[in-house]
């Protein structure tokens, strides 16, 4: 849950209302050469400030800093709003809010309950519900796998200048920047001849794998049978069950976007 602070400690603190964001340009993602070097942004970054009655005091430096507990995210409803940092949030970025950590700062987030991690740049404060100790954007959350549970157990870790931990993919396709989410599919093949469609279907069925299913493709050169497995919603997903098909001897399994 979201609040607004009191005009007062808005004015005196710099905060925002417990909502975040990146500057245009800063899609919040760590280049090839690792995490850039940052500078304390003038917004965001007081010695102390007080929440709900309690204290909370930013850290002069993070070096070092790894903590285990619960995130959270925010959607829409934000979108377009001002951060601690004074920055713009855009929902659709890498970003995040910390209570106590520097801003800006990169940090290596870590689904416990998945497996699955990325980075983010931590530039707003929250979030303030107890047990809770990071709040994910909606691009963030769904990299994760947050955004349909809610909360997850996850180990965040502030990342050095340079330094990288890229997760490995099988595959990348890069998303349009849009609410709705774009069907994924894994194909395992294309054929003239329905009957080899049925045989690896019926392969694939057989190697527990249920949700292959054959689709139809019209072209001017004639009717084609796709054996395919999905539709899929989140790249991360789907490049496990590719790796998870081609352990099973299925070696032409490749990622697609509805066409």
């Amino acid at each position: 849950m979201r609040f607004k602070l009191p005009a007062l400690m808005i004015v005196s603190l710099t905060l925002g209302a417990c909502s975040f964001g990146v500057p245009v340009g800063d899609r919040g993602q760590v280049p090839a050469t690792g995490v850039p070097a940052t500078t304390k942004s003038k917004n965001g970054n007081p010695s102390s400030y007080v929440v709900h009655g309690r204290r909370y005091h930013v850290l002069d430096s993070a070096d070092g800093f790894v903590q285990r507990g619960i995130a959270s995210w925010y959607g829409i409803k934000f979108h377009g709003r001002k951060t601690s940092s004074g920055e713009i949030y855009n929902m659709h970025d890498m970003t995040a809010a910390h209570k106590t950590l520097p801003i800006p700062v990169y940090v290596h987030v870590k689904n416990l309950d998945n497996g699955r991690s990325t980075v983010v740049r931590v530039n707003d404060r929250g979030p303030f519900i107890p047990g809770r100790i990071i709040d994910l954007s909606y691009a963030a959350a769904k990299k994760l796998g947050v955004k349909g549970p809610g909360t997850a157990k996850v180990e965040i870790a502030v990342l050095d200048q340079g330094e990288s931990r890229p997760t490995s993919v099988v595959r990348t396709i890069p998303l349009p920047d849009q609410l709705q989410d774009t069907p994924l599919f894994i194909q395992m093949g294309s054929f003239s001849n329905q009957l080899n469609a049925s045989n690896l279907m019926q392969d694939l069925h057989a190697a527990n794998e249920l949700s292959a299913r054959i689709f139809h493709l019209q072209t001017a050169e004639g009717l084609f049978y796709r054996v395919r497995v999905g539709p899929l919603y989140d790249i991360d997903e789907a490049n496990a069950i590719v790796r998870r098909l081609r352990d099973k001897g299925f070696q032409t399994a490749r990622i697609i976007v509805q066409d």
